[in-house]
């Protein structure tokens, strides 16, 4: 099973989608597991001619007898979640920015935002572009359709505290600054980033983790640069989203790659 990953070619792109990937069919039906992290993207994949199950934390994939083209959607990551794929497929998997995906759709919190996309022509666009062997055409046919639906919206006070949550300030040092309570910190949280400040900044503080993370530097110096008390409060945060202590992860997961999976 070949899985590719693009960022986006056009630049306005860029501004709200942080990349896709394409898995193509191929004759190698042997099954593929691995864990996938939780992080702040929203993710929309879709996929062509597949059966489809999920169950507490997991999903299996497997070629279906009929035509079809299957959408699925994670607006909210916060544990590991193991993917099982029965044979390859032909998929393609956008990863949105966070508050990203609210450019392209008429939307103002999840609900809606499943509806649009469900109503939206997503699902025929991606089954064309699933059908075209040549693979710089499916880029040309994606990034088109994105860009004929791209409606740029005013989402100031969203955009500052996401900018807020990187910061050393805590939520109710937030507040203060944008002139607001701390209940509505955690109000535009969960309505533009599908979860709680909390949960956010946490699952921030762990990817940034990730794609800083080099052998050759040490726990105690990455848990200060990303703003936790400590290392023991990396390792605890690190556990609670991957069930596997940062050792064992690094050594089994190579973090240069836009994937971060751990093959089981």
């Amino acid at each position: 099973m070949k899985v590719i990953f693009y960022q986006p070619v056009h630049p306005v792109l860029k501004k709200y989608i942080e990349g896709y990937y394409f898995i193509e069919k191929d004759d190698d039906h042997q099954p593929v597991r691995y864990l996938t992290f939780p992080d702040n993207y929203c993710i929309v994949s879709a996929c062509q001619d597949v059966s489809v199950t999920q169950d507490n934390g997991r999903m299996e994939l497997s070629r279906s007898l009929s035509e079809n083209i299957v959408i699925d959607f994670v607006f909210r990551c916060s544990a590991p979640t193991e993917i099982f794929y029965r044979q390859s497929v032909n998929e393609v998997t956008l990863y949105f920015k966070p508050l990203g995906i609210y450019h392209f759709f008429d939307a103002d919190d999840r609900t809606s935002l499943e509806e649009n996309i469900q109503l939206s022509d997503f699902k025929d666009i991606s089954n064309a572009v699933l059908k075209e062997p040549n693979r710089k055409k499916q880029i040309e046919m994606l990034e088109n359709y994105w860009l004929s639906i791209l409606c740029q919206k005013d989402l100031k006070l969203a955009y500052t505290i996401l900018a807020d949550f990187e910061t050393e300030l805590s939520i109710e040092e937030i507040a203060v600054k944008n002139k607001i309570t701390r209940q509505y910190v955690n109000k535009i949280s969960k309505r533009y980033l599908f979860k709680p400040a909390s949960e956010f900044r946490k699952i921030q503080r762990f990817r940034n983790v990730l794609i800083s993370n080099k052998k050759s530097r040490n726990l105690t110096e990455l848990s200060y640069e990303h703003l936790f008390y400590d290392q023991s409060h990396l390792i605890k945060d690190f556990k609670e989203l991957t069930r596997i202590s940062p050792g064992k992860f690094f050594d089994n997961v190579d973090t240069e790659k836009n994937n971060i999976w751990f093959f089981i």
